[in-house]
């Protein structure tokens, strides 16, 4: 793993999914095989795999405090091309300190993560009215996340967390995105534990060859995406969780 300290012109920047987004790092350890972000690499210019490398932008909280006083308040997304939770955030704690500013500030949040990392925050988040915490969750067969995502936390961890967002009375969500094999048993998982899960296909064909090395083509057409989608949308009204499909 190349880490680097970088020192960027800014950090709250205009999104098209949210009002804003901050990414505390560029690259991202967990190096999930289908992850979009990798597009990244065509602009940052990293001749290193996808995985491999992580930029900390060692300067986001000043820069965040500075940009924050002149900016309209809007929704941030934390993050967008990076997982904020990702291990090196145990020692930088940029994440964190982002968060820290953005609350005192009441802008409302929400955070995207594959890490139970997340759970060290929980008293910040209590600090906010308007934040809701989401976990990735992309199918419930933890051998298939292994072949998929083999540096990510286990989707047990993954669950326990929300569990223990949703007790402390933190706004919660899933996101099904990927869809990936075993997806269809996750409504029964998640019961209790979030307010809402958003779900989408996502196929953006980087991980074509771990579904032909594995056998599991029939898992990138469409009729494995609608025929699991009804079923997730099914079973998850079953459960009374809101589902939210984007495809």
């Amino acid at each position: 793993m190349i880490v680097r300290e970088i020192h960027p012109r800014s950090i709250l920047s205009r999104s098209k999914v949210l009002d804003y987004v901050i990414n505390p790092y560029i690259g991202c350890q967990h190096g999930c095989t289908y992850c979009y972000a990798r597009f990244m690499k065509r602009f940052t210019g990293h001749k290193e795999p996808w995985g491999e490398f992580v930029d900390v932008k060692i300067s986001c909280p000043d820069l965040l405090q500075r940009q924050i006083n002149k900016t309209p308040p809007g929704r941030v997304w934390v993050s967008g091309v990076c997982d904020p939770y990702q291990p090196l955030e145990r020692n930088y704690e940029l994440t964190r300190k982002c968060l820290e500013i953005l609350v005192r500030h009441c802008w409302p949040i929400t955070v995207q993560t594959r890490s139970p990392l997340v759970l060290r925050d929980v008293d910040l988040f209590r600090r906010s009215d308007n934040i809701e915490v989401g976990l990735s969750v992309t199918t419930a067969d933890d051998g298939v996340r292994r072949l998929f995502e083999p540096c990510a936390p286990s989707i047990k961890e993954r669950i326990e967390a929300l569990e223990e967002l949703h007790h402390a009375g933190i706004r919660t969500y899933a996101m099904i995105a990927p869809m990936l094999p075993g997806a269809e048993e996750l409504p029964a998982a998640l019961g209790g534990k979030v307010d809402y899960v958003l779900m989408d296909r996502m196929n953006y064909h980087y991980a074509d060859w771990v579904y032909r090395k594995c056998n599991l083509e029939r898992a990138m057409c469409d009729d494995f995406f609608a025929s699991t989608g009804r079923k997730l949308a099914s079973d998850l009204a079953g459960q009374s969780i809101d589902c939210r499909v984007l495809f």
